[in-house]
């Protein structure tokens, strides 16, 4: 296996996984994630010898989420770091994916949604209550990790993309 197919199939995995599970611990999606995302795209459009009118519809895409989820953040939709996470995996999937990736985050994160409604409405067990990243998603105005809903989408589409073609 070769140091590409070893980023291939480990650094944007690994990226989402950390994007999630930072999104539902902590609220927040580090912007150092988003470049290292966006940073592992240019990496292997080099090495993989992507042609520039390709690149261009990926740099496109990514454009267009970003500029898309800047309106819902700026609306009180969704968080900064949800938009940039959107933005840097529309890199990776370019219009080939993109609607597939919005498809799936927009019903996973419709299902988090409710489920997180519901559980707001339960009081929370003692042991639960002393858990500070529980509790902060059981508070009643609290925010959604949209990130999560990002991520698993994401996870889904990406074994269908041209990066995994052939592994």
């Amino acid at each position: 296996m070769t140091l590409t197919d070893t980023i291939r199939l480990l650094l944007f995995p690994a990226l989402m996984a950390f994007a999630a599970s930072s999104d539902l611990f902590t609220m927040t999606i580090s912007n150092r994630l988003s470049l290292a995302l966006a940073g592992g795209f240019a990496l292997l459009a080099i090495v993989t010898g992507m042609s520039l009118p390709a690149l261009g519809l990926h740099l496109a895409a990514g454009a267009l989420v970003l500029v898309v989820t800047f309106g819902f953040f700026t609306r009180g939709w969704i968080g900064g770091g949800d938009a940039k996470l959107a933005a840097a995996t529309a890199l990776w999937f370019g219009f080939d994916h993109l609607l597939d990736y919005v498809t799936y985050a927009s019903l996973f994160g419709g299902v988090l949604t409710l489920a997180l409604l519901q559980f707001r409405k339960l009081p929370l067990p003692a042991a639960m209550a002393r858990q500070k990243w529980i509790m902060r998603l059981h508070e009643s105005d609290g925010g959604i990790p949209y990130g999560i809903a990002l991520a698993a989408a994401a996870l889904i589409i990406y074994p269908k993309t041209g990066w995994m073609a052939g592994l």
